[in-house]
């Protein structure tokens, strides 16, 4: 599967072979509705994306940016 903005040949796929506890994946693939493949790879994305938001509240409050809603409301 090729992101949007991805080509084939930038995005290498690695096959792997990992020992998972059956009603683990069994509870997962049914949570997702979806096959193996795909729940893993949800799972890892749930994980990369964590440590985004760890890093992002860690911003919390040490960025500032101003509103002015009269703008925002001219579209």
């Amino acid at each position: 599967m090729v992101r949007k903005g991805e080509s084939s040949v930038a995005r290498q796929l690695k096959k792997l072979t990992i020992e998972i506890p059956a009603d683990l994946l069994e509870r997962a693939t049914t949570a997702s509705g979806k096959g193996v493949t795909p729940t893993v790879r949800r799972g890892l994305e749930l994980i990369a994306a964590g440590g985004a938001y760890g890093r992002l509240r860690r911003l919390r409050g040490k960025v500032k940016f101003r509103v002015n809603l009269s703008e925002l409301r001219e579209d």
